[in-house]
């Protein structure tokens, strides 16, 4: 015969210091902003890129390719930025 599942209850169930414990992200909420926004400029420079049918224009060859690189840029500083420490 098939023997019947029974599930713990909590009373059964220890919890220790560490489970109680407050969770530490690595990145801080201004991290996470920067991201975001180092996404949006990568995409508007995208945008930028497509623009319209003129092959050699300033925007297309010149600006869109800084916003992109700008973009990157500040992804890069968003994740390397160390969190602050609180007192």
């Amino acid at each position: 015969m098939a023997q019947k599942y029974v599930r713990p209850t909590t009373a059964s169930r220890t919890t220790s210091p560490a489970e109680q414990a407050p969770v530490n992200f690595i990145f801080d909420k201004s991290n996470y902003t920067l991201l975001a926004v180092s996404v949006v400029v990568v995409a508007l420079g995208f945008v930028l890129m497509s623009g319209n049918t003129d092959i050699y224009s300033n925007t297309k060859i010149v600006v869109a390719p800084i916003v992109v690189l700008a973009g990157f840029g500040l992804g890069f500083y968003s994740i390397f930025k160390k969190p602050a420490t609180k007192a």
